[in-house]
């Protein structure tokens, strides 16, 4: 499996409820997007004030899987609209985790 791990964390001046918002629009995107085999989006509890406010744990078959997400229309328009506008910083990572239980 190919798994992407996303951090979100959005400038003081977003809108409230933006978490929430943004964590909504990216659910909608597996039914979109074939590729994805799972798609965990939460928001952060509140407890850290530095924290990220929105994560994104999403897995693939493969690399290409990935590729065809990043690139996807829903992915990409969610990200223009509604993320970039109010993003101070995003943290991403993606790894392979084979079927051996190993990781590389």
């Amino acid at each position: 499996m190919f798994h992407h791990i996303v951090l979100l964390r959005f400038d003081l001046g977003a809108p409230v409820g933006s978490p929430r918002a943004v964590a909504e629009a990216l659910r909608a995107l597996p039914p979109e997007i074939p590729a994805i085999r799972s798609y965990d989006v939460h928001v952060d509890a509140g407890l850290g004030a530095e924290n990220a406010q929105v994560s994104v744990h999403a897995t693939f078959d493969d690399e290409d899987g990935w590729h065809a997400y990043n690139g996807h229309p829903a992915h990409v328009q969610v990200i223009e609209q509604q993320i970039t506008p109010i993003l101070e910083a995003a943290m991403r990572t993606q790894y392979v985790d084979d079927a051996e239980g190993g990781r590389r």
